[in-house]
């Protein structure tokens, strides 16, 4: 089963934030934490189409967001792959990688699950669609209840949440005080952000409520001792210097994953995984052969004990969210390198960043003036936050020379674009120019 939420990065309390997740807490106690893994594209459909197929979105295909234009290679899907192998597969909720994240019937149209359990959000304002997540909880728990315990075929059910998209819930719990939420870094702690942040502090705690809902639902219809569970996110929060950067902010996610009989239940992990390692790993703890086309390797040795690491670095990449904006990234234990390959614009890509108080905090605060390094080494054992960049430092010079080496690696080894010079913008998709403020205007002058 997997589960999955919007923008959360890893601010959830198995991870060591404040935050209302009590339902995720217990989950962490008979499930592995990962607490070093990292999608491969940090903005939503990108991040996703790498996951479910093992690939990174520059070979899938989904260069920006499907509601936008973009598509995958929707055969290399995980869904299509368990269906032939004799699993049934239903999709409840959010997924993200054909069309409009928000549509119903694209599940099982277009990328191929054999049922599309969704309710309808018909009458809902964005800032309760988190009540839309319940509706779909129950959903997904009526279709486990339906299942015949013994004589069913295996199942892959996909239980998407809205939560924690923006917009927000507007209501507040009583137990949610703005005064008192402490934004994550890298967002300042301010009246405007505390307020933000205790927006997401409510859609996180209903998103709690409704993995916990199907949890015990998976135990009390019997299917826990033989269902292995994953629950992840796609990318960062949708934060400034978070979401749609390569920035750990923005790369960084929680992975857990629950293995019947694991003995890494309840263990820590804090080896180096990516999401295009989850395909080879459900291969390998499914018993089933893994495709040819995977980039990722299995993370099974983790699970089961017998290493601490199985990768030395990962990749990431960023070329369309609203606006074009090439980037790379390679990371290891220790070191960080980002490359930007727009060099004829080094400002921030304002409409890149979801609108919210946060965004706004920024704007009136030169938001404009911010430069980004065209390319840049970070040394995350002295600078966790990324922000002193070390190139041109003598000292770190073979280290540069390193991480240079491993990004052209992983660009020659998956054949990507954008050593071949900036991508043209092709008909049917929706970009922002680079300069645009806002990711939703109305003036036809800020599209490409």
């Amino acid at each position: 089963m997997y589960i999955h939420t919007h923008d959360s990065g890893r601010v959830l309390s198995p991870y060591g934030y404040k935050v209302p997740t009590p339902e995720m807490e217990k989950f962490a106690e008979e499930a592995a934490v990962f607490r070093n893994a990292y999608c491969a594209g940090p903005t939503c459909s990108p991040s996703r189409a790498a996951m479910l197929t093992g690939t990174y979105p520059h070979q899938t295909g989904m260069l920006g967001l499907a509601q936008r234009g973009f598509s995958m290679d929707v055969s290399r899907h995980l869904v299509r792959y368990l269906g032939e192998n004799g699993f049934d597969t239903a999709l409840c909720g959010i997924q993200h990688e054909a069309g409009w994240y928000l549509d119903r019937g694209q599940a099982t149209s277009m990328i191929g699950y054999q049922e599309d359990l969704t309710r309808s959000n018909e009458g809902y304002r964005q800032e309760d669609l988190v009540d839309w997540d319940k509706e779909n909880a129950l959903e997904a728990c009526r279709w486990l209840r339906s299942r015949d315990r013994d004589g069913d075929r295996p199942f892959f059910l996909s239980y998407g949440m809205y939560a924690t998209h923006r917009r927000f819930p507007d209501r507040r719990d009583q137990d949610i005080r703005e005064d008192l939420a402490l934004p994550p870094y890298p967002i300042p702690d301010t009246r405007e952000t505390r307020e933000d942040f205790a927006g997401y502090l409510a859609s996180v705690k209903s998103a709690d409520t409704c993995f916990g809902q199907v949890i015990r639902c998976l135990k009390a219809e019997g299917f826990w001792d033989d269902t292995i569970v994953l629950f992840t996110t796609d990318h960062g929060l949708a934060s400034p210097f978070s979401k749609c950067t390569l920035f750990d902010s923005g790369i960084g996610v929680a992975l857990m994953i629950h293995v019947p009989g694991d003995p890494a239940g309840g263990r820590v992990i804090d080896g180096l995984v990516s999401h295009v390692d989850v395909f080879p790993t459900l291969c390998d703890l499914l018993g089933l052969k893994k495709p040819d086309y995977l980039e990722g390797v299995s993370a099974a040795p983790l699970l089961l004990g017998e290493t601490d690491q199985v990768r030395d670095d990962v990749f990431a990449e960023i070329n369309f969210h609203t606006s074009y904006e090439p980037a790379r990234c390679v990371r290891t234990g220790r070191y960080k390198y980002i490359r930007y390959y727009d060099a004829s614009y080094l400002k921030i890509n304002r409409s890149n960043i979801d609108e919210s108080l946060t965004k706004d905090f920024f704007m009136e605060r030169d938001l404009d003036r911010q430069k980004k390094a065209e390319e840049a080494l970070y040394d995350l054992a002295y600078d966790p936050g990324e922000r002193r960049n070390l190139v041109g430092d003598e000292e770190y010079e073979g280290v540069l020379l390193d991480m240079r080496r491993r990004l052209e690696d992983y660009q020659e080894k998956t054949d990507d674009p954008v050593r071949n010079g900036l991508m043209e913008v092709k008909p049917g998709w929706k970009v922002n120019k680079r300069e645009c403020l806002k990711a939703s205007s109305k003036n036809p002058e800020d599209y490409v």
